[in-house]
């Protein structure tokens, strides 16, 4: 199980914390939970509701789209922050590996106040998604 601290660091290395404080991080990872996921297991399913963001703390996962593989997706990865964001449907499937896998976890409920609360949050994210719609753009 991983300290706040060690959960603070790796939130640094995410696009959509990376310019927080070292405090507003460690807030994050104080508000979240580390969960264990089986191998094999669908963290989150394409088309489906999704209310958590996720970071991978320890090994792997595919993601697929449509039932196509997309890529695999290790230690310092994560996904789910758009449908935490907006409440829409998942746009991929995660499925854990072979290994089984672990993340840090945060719900919408539980970041949404954070965001009103802190909004150079808010301003953070946006400019990691600005950064992530101009590279698939080009």
């Amino acid at each position: 199980m991983s300290s706040s601290e060690e959960i603070a660091d790796k939130l640094g290395s995410v696009s959509i914390f990376r310019e927080l404080s070292p405090k507003v991080r460690r807030n994050i990872a104080e508000a979240g939970r580390e969960v264990s996921h089986t191998a094999g297991t669908d963290v989150t399913t394409d088309g489906e509701s999704g209310v958590g963001f996720h970071l991978i703390t320890a090994g792997t996962a595919d993601v697929l789209v449509n039932g196509e593989f997309r890529r695999t997706l290790g230690p310092g990865d994560y996904f789910g922050e758009i449908s935490m964001i907006d409440g829409k449907p998942r746009s991929a499937t995660v499925r854990v590996g072979a290994d089984g896998m672990r993340t840090f976890s945060l719900t919408s409920w539980v970041f949404k106040p954070m965001l009103q609360d802190n909004p150079t949050i808010a301003v953070s994210m946006l400019q990691a998604l600005c950064e992530r719609i101009r590279s698939l753009e080009s």
